[in-house]
């Protein structure tokens, strides 16, 4: 069991640095060291412990804290750099895959609702989240793939 522990506690540490450092260049083998753990079981691991890859995590952080600097004004592009991603075209990808709008998009929209709440809230109420089915509207006016209703 303690085993379990403090296995769980390696793979805590390398997404807690995934949360820190985005905006770096993290690659799996460099998460995997964080964790003590070979690429292939950290990966392995990961993805049992919270039901999505290393990468897909990271990317959806990215994600997140992109559409915080679109509402801010910063163009796609700045936005793209400034949160780690090399390619535009993945970004923009990624992005209309887990926000359901482009970058472009949604960085036009009237975001005037966002400015009144905390942070903190803003950020979980309009958390990218990738579980298939049809772009929602969030409480905050947010679109959400597949979100709970």
């Amino acid at each position: 069991m303690s085993a379990d522990l403090d296995e769980l506690r390696r793979l805590r540490r390398a997404r807690d640095r995934m949360d820190r450092e985005y905006a770096e260049p993290l690659d799996v083998p460099a998460l995997a060291r964080t964790a003590l753990m070979s690429t292939a079981h950290f990966s392995r691991r990961f993805r049992e412990a919270y039901s999505e890859t290393p990468y897909s995590y990271l990317m959806t952080r990215r994600i997140e804290r992109a559409k915080t600097l679109l509402r801010n004004g910063l163009s796609v592009t700045e936005a793209c750099f400034a949160v780690g991603c090399t390619s535009l075209g993945s970004f923009s990808a990624r992005f209309t895959e887990l926000v359901g709008d482009t970058p472009s998009a949604y960085r036009s929209r009237d975001h005037e609702h966002v400015a009144a709440v905390p942070p903190c809230q803003t950020m979980v109420a309009s958390r990218p989240r990738k579980t298939g089915g049809a772009p929602r509207q969030s409480s905050f006016g947010e679109a959400s793939v597949g979100a709970p209703a």
